[in-house]
């Protein structure tokens, strides 16, 4: 299971591609529950402006503001998530790196739900029901992993193909 060792460049922007995967897999299930159950996502996007503070930064448009939110915090978890792959595929099989970064993620939404956002803004925490807001959690990280995986295959293409175009 050899496996280079990817540049902190590499290692940011595959994090980045892995965290707005998962970002809009949240966004695209939480729009999907809402629309199946006469709900409105924006509501939940109003919410992450509410429990992120910032409110004040673009009043006019908090649900754009709750996107933008969203979405660098996916991308800051995205790069923590590639620090964690890249670890991982020294030593585990690709089965056993999802399974990881899901038990990663089912932790990240324990955290948010049970601990930060009671504290912070306990009005978000009802929101949108657990097992909703879990599975939400977990398409990031099949996103999340599946886009790692991919970036690491296409990195291995080029140089399978290299030995196979011998110059002649």
């Amino acid at each position: 299971m050899a496996t280079s060792r990817l540049s902190i460049s590499e290692l940011i922007k595959r994090g980045m591609l892995a965290g707005a995967a998962g970002g809009v897999a949240e966004i695209i299930w939480v729009s999907l529950f809402a629309t199946i159950t006469g709900g409105n996502a924006a509501t939940l996007a109003r919410g992450v402006t509410t429990a992120a503070g910032v409110t004040a930064l673009l009043p006019a448009a908090p649900v754009t503001m709750g996107i933008a939110v969203h979405m660098a915090l996916a991308v800051v978890l995205g790069i923590a998530l590639a620090c964690l792959w890249q670890a991982l595929a020294r030593t585990l099989d690709l089965r056993s790196r999802y399974g990881v970064v899901l038990a990663a993620l089912t932790a990240v939404w324990a955290i948010n739900f049970f601990v930060i956002l009671p504290a912070v803004n306990p009005a978000f925490v009802a929101l949108i029901p657990y097992p909703v807001s879990l599975l939400s959690k977990l398409l990031f990280g099949l996103a999340a992993a599946e886009t790692l995986h991919r970036c690491a295959a296409v990195q291995e293409v080029p140089a399978a193909v290299r030995v196979m175009r011998k110059p002649g």
